[in-house]
């Protein structure tokens, strides 16, 4: 090998050319301790002084690299300990400071390699190439290749290259590496597919809607490598910190040669001060706060939005897609007395089967939550944003608007009911005509994600003073949230200009988060000392804009993101402070002849080790080891979600009921009270015995406290209370049938079983959600 090329290697930037260097050096300092032990002083001082010499002009030619970029830190302190050493003949001095920064700068890259290995995984799954048809036949081609309307073959445990649609038949995929969730995600024919998920299933075919580099996970990636080049504040921060350390040592080391005419006790001062965890720690602590993140499905751009994250003090929250959950969900049916509710969603849904509008998908969606068997429709027609018409099992079926369907039907009492009925703010109503006449009518919301509450709660325990809804809704559909969600300020009617403004206005109490999924959000998120898009489901302008994606459909990652930022700007915060301490006091014994150079050197490697160990603390939630906590496990809590969403057929039953039982004939209420009392019994109350006889013991045994969750037990309690009164007053109706007491106790005990049904579900969703363990 050639000298040059050696001299590169040691030169050379990078993970190997530092080990080199730390092998090199740990060589010459054994060389040399070999050659002392055998009385070769002359040999053991050649072998240190050339190990110092060779990490020394490395060193220089980095500083003066760093001096290029106008960059300036505690490395000319490691210069000066060497070059001294070298100087005064403390050659093992000289080498155990090598040593020591060769070590330090190795540590650092190990501790930066541990922190960075959630973001490294996700740059390591891209998809270099993918199956697509041409001409009936399968090529592999480049996934820069691929456009959107291409029809590609996706086979079991590949990685989707861009986003899609799923063609035929249905997709399995695994979406943990993008959100976090455990358990495969089902997407069927029509279902979008996004890119950077696995097939966890078996081979299927989709059709691409993007071309890979406008891809959500291309994005991602872009992302990510921002993340990995950014530079936080903190660390600028700690740079001046260095201004200060450096100018302080050169006066102690200075003022202790002058008083005690010794030379030797300017270089211990110095060696002590040498490298310092300043330029060590801060960045490790920032990464790996930037890392836990990753691992949650919260991609921070790097530690200066991390640092920023930390300082919030006012968050600014967008209301469609954030507070809410972003898309329709149908909240109430109404129907003729002689239908089945169901049985008119079922027509409905299979007629909006062929819709790609999105409340059509929306009520498609929830005829297949409540496990409704959807059929093909024929002979459809489809006005474009009004409504659709076609044949359904030998009925002519309309689903739309009011000014759609009214023009099909023949008015009657029901008719004028649910003109009535539809007439309310924050909902959409789609109403289905059967044969020429109304058949029932559907009311649709953007509800507010179950989480909101609780999240905003943590949100001010973590250190948030102010909570600011910006929205252009509606004024009087933002302040009805106000109401329930305790907001401190509601800003309604705003275009994307007025959201701006608004950050600007809220500057003045401090750093400012804003919080949105939408392109009409992007500017309020760049203005914005720290920009938080929900990126699950949102635009891509959005996450482009922000600082902070969150790639989970799920608002309460925020409150995980903000108490992992200030936990990690405070071990680095504490890493600066206990290393400068240690370092100072060093210093002080040095100055004062307490201390050899060598004995400095030995002392600062120990001090840079202790910060650094410090700093990796923020990879790892506090006493996590040793606390007793109560926790969730992921794929229970989607168990437990699971279980509350195949009970809502039976919750909409009791509405269903409790709004007929007026006009039902007197057998029909026997026969509908009979089923409902069964349908009760057999599997709402059940659910509920399992949970207060399994989960909740499991809970408070976890938890240590024998009182938890008794609300919640008391809650089960009165649910069975009231369907033994149901069952109590079905069995005391007369053979003429329920009087009209009857009936009005009836729908009271209902509407009131409901209500409490309806709570107990969310009260015990946001309690399962507080304990995931994330």
């Amino acid at each position: 090998m050639s000298k040059s090329r050696l001299f590169e290697l040691l030169f050379q930037e990078g993970e190997l050319g530092k080990r080199l260097l730390l092998g090199l050096i740990a060589f010459a300092l054994l060389a040399g301790t070999v050659a002392w032990f055998a009385d070769r002083p002359d040999l053991s001082a050649a072998s240190w002084a050339t190990g110092t010499a060779i990490i020394l002009a490395s060193l220089l030619t980095e500083i003066a690299i760093s001096l290029g970029k106008k960059e300036f830190g505690l490395d000319l302190i490691a210069a000066l300990a060497m070059g001294g050493a070298l100087l005064l003949g403390e050659h093992l001095t000289g080498s155990i400071v090598a040593l020591m920064y060769s070590g330090g700068q190795a540590l650092e890259d190990f501790a930066q390699r541990r922190a960075r290995r959630e973001l490294t995984a996700l740059l390591n799954r891209v998809p270099r190439t993918a199956a697509r048809y041409a001409d009936g036949q399968l090529q592999e081609v480049s996934i820069e290749d691929l456009n959107p309307g291409d029809r590609i073959m996706i086979r079991r445990g590949e990685v989707v290259p861009v986003d899609g649609n799923v063609m035929d038949g249905m997709a399995v995929l695994d979406e943990s590496a993008l959100t976090g969730e455990a358990m495969p995600i089902r997407r069927r024919s029509g279902q979008p597919v996004t890119s950077g998920t696995t097939n966890a299933g078996d081979a299927f075919e989709m059709v691409g809607s993007s071309a890979a580099s406008d891809s959500t996970y291309a994005s991602i990636v872009r992302l990510v490598a921002a993340a990995k080049a950014a530079k936080a504040p903190i660390v600028r921060l700690a740079d001046r910190y260095a201004l200060v350390f450096l100018a302080v040592a050169l006066l102690l080391a200075g003022g202790a040669w002058a008083v005690s005419g010794e030379p030797v006790r300017a270089l211990a001062v110095v060696v002590i001060a040498t490298p310092c965890p300043l330029i060590l720690a801060v960045p490790v602590a920032i990464i790996a706060g930037v890392s836990r993140c990753a691992g949650k499905g919260v991609l921070v751009k790097g530690g200066g939005a991390l640092e920023m994250l930390a300082r919030v003090k006012t968050a600014i929250l967008d209301k469609t897609g954030t507070i809410t959950d972003g898309r329709a969900r149908l909240v109430e049916v109404k129907s003729r007395t002689d239908l089945d509710p169901l049985e008119v969603l079922r027509l409905a849904a299979s007629l909006d089967q062929g819709s790609h509008h999105v409340i059509a998908r929306a009520l498609v969606a929830a005829a297949k939550e409540r496990g409704l068997k959807l059929v093909a429709p024929s002979g459809t027609r489809e006005a474009a944003g009004s409504g659709v018409s076609g044949n359904i099992d030998g009925h002519e079926i309309a689903v739309g608007g009011w000014d759609f369907i009214s023009q099909r039907i023949d008015e009657t009492a029901f008719s004028r009911d649910i003109r009535e009925w539809i007439r309310r703010d924050g909902v959409v109503a789609v109403l289905a005509a059967m044969d020429g006449v109304l058949a029932g009518a559907f009311l649709l919301a953007d509800e507010v994600r179950p989480e909101a509450g609780s999240v905003l709660r943590q949100l001010r325990e973590a250190g948030v003073e102010r909570i600011v809804l910006a929205t252009g809704d509606r004024t009087e559909l933002a302040e009805s949230l106000q109401s329930f969600l305790g907001l401190d300020s509601v800003a309604a009617e705003l275009k994307p200009e007025g959201k701006t403004r608004i950050v600007e206005a809220e500057r003045s109490a401090g750093p400012v988060m804003m919080v949105g999924d939408g392109v009409n959000d992007a500017p309020a998120l760049a203005a914005a000392d720290v920009g938080v898009a929900m990126g699950a489901r949102g635009a891509a302008a959005s996450s482009e804009a922000a600082d902070v994606v969150i790639l989970v459909d799920r608002l309460d990652r925020l409150a995980s993101a903000i108490r992992i930022a200030r936990r990690s700007r405070g071990i680095a915060l504490q890493s600066v402070y206990m290393g400068m301490g240690l370092s100072a006091a060093g210093m002080i014994a040095a100055a004062f002849g307490y201390l050899t150079p060598v004995q400095g050197a030995l002392l600062q490697e120990a001090i840079d080790v202790v910060a650094i160990l410090n700093a990796l603390r923020a990879l790892g939630d506090p006493l996590s080891r040793w606390r007793k906590t109560t926790r969730l496990a992921h794929a229970e809590l989607l168990k437990l979600e699971a279980e509350h969403g195949a009970l809502m057929d039976v919750v909409d039953e009791i509405r269903h009921t409790s709004a007929r039982v007026q006009q039902l004939p007197e057998e029909e209420v026997r026969n509908q009270l009979a089923h409902l009392d069964a349908l009760l019994r057999q599997r709402l109350l059940p659910h509920e015995r399992q949970d207060d006889e399994e989960l909740y013991p499991r809970l408070r045994r976890q938890a240590g406290a024998p009182d938890a969750l008794a609300g919640m037990s008391r809650t089960h309690m009165e649910i069975q209370r009231q369907v033994h009164s149901l069952t109590s007053l079905r069995q005391a109706l007369s053979e003429h049938g329920p009087s009209p007491t009857q009936r009005y106790e009836i729908q009271r005990l209902l509407h009131g079983l409901e209500a409490i049904t309806r709570l107990h579900f969310a009260q015990e969703l946001e309690i399962y959600r507080s304990l995931e363990d994330e």
